[in-house]
């Protein structure tokens, strides 16, 4: 039985048309909408984004405080405040244009991460491409999950991959409690871990490309 929370059983309803997880046509239903602001407000998010990114590439995304940026951007810290909410939601922001293209790509690009390849195959594909995700920027990718307790897993980017791969279990006839599955595979991706297995482990991204189809063809029906 599928016991999944609300929040991601409203983003799963939207999906049920087509197992495959093909999104209809427009903008991107399980990102954040980008918010219209004045454009004195948005030239200053601007500014700060690139002073993030500079910094960011300079120094790593561990290293880099709200202090820095402010200074780089020639803002006051509470300007950064304002527009992201804090250290996390900066970091988010600027991962939010990959983010894009990522969701584009499992929604309906070309197979197997999009439309058109079996569900197992296109989950071994969602993996294969978060693991790479997380070898290009993974220090970012850790300071943008690194706020409260629970709030990654309540964002809507984890709700997105999660109702994608939930309808992906479910199209493929898994008969278990599909949203149990789907965080039980998403833990195994979880950029902390990834860096973990990749920098203290040794683990080489080839290895951990065959652990993860390993770990979905023992767990998921085949087509």
């Amino acid at each position: 039985m599928d016991r999944s929370p609300p929040i991601v059983e409203g983003k799963i309803a939207g999906m049920r048309g087509n197992a495959g997880g093909n999104a209809a046509s427009g903008a991107l239903p399980m990102l954040e909408p980008l918010r219209h602001e004045r454009a004195d407000a948005a030239r200053n998010r601007a500014t700060i984004l690139v002073a993030a990114e500079r910094l960011v590439g300079e120094r790593g995304a561990q290293t880099v405080t709200m202090d820095q940026i402010a200074c780089a951007a020639n803002v006051g810290k509470g300007t950064l405040f304002r527009h992201f909410g804090d250290r996390c939601g900066l970091m988010r922001a600027l991962l939010d244009e990959r983010e894009r293209g990522f969701q584009e790509g499992f929604i309906r690009g070309p197979a197997p991460l999009g439309p058109g390849a079996p569900p197992r195959e296109r989950l071994v594909a969602f993996g294969e491409r978060m693991l790479e995700h997380i070898e290009i920027q993974g220090d970012l990718l850790v300071a943008a999950e690194n706020g409260a307790p629970g709030e990654r897993l309540r964002h809507s980017v984890y709700a997105a991959y999660r109702a994608h791969v939930t309808a992906l279990l479910r199209e493929s006839g898994y008969e278990g409690d599909v949203g149990y599955l789907a965080d039980v595979l998403l833990g195994a991706l979880v950029s902390e871990l990834v860096l973990f297995q990749r920098r203290e482990l040794a683990m080489s991204p080839a290895h951990l490309r065959t652990c993860w189809r390993e770990l979905v063809e023992r767990l998921v029906p085949a087509p």
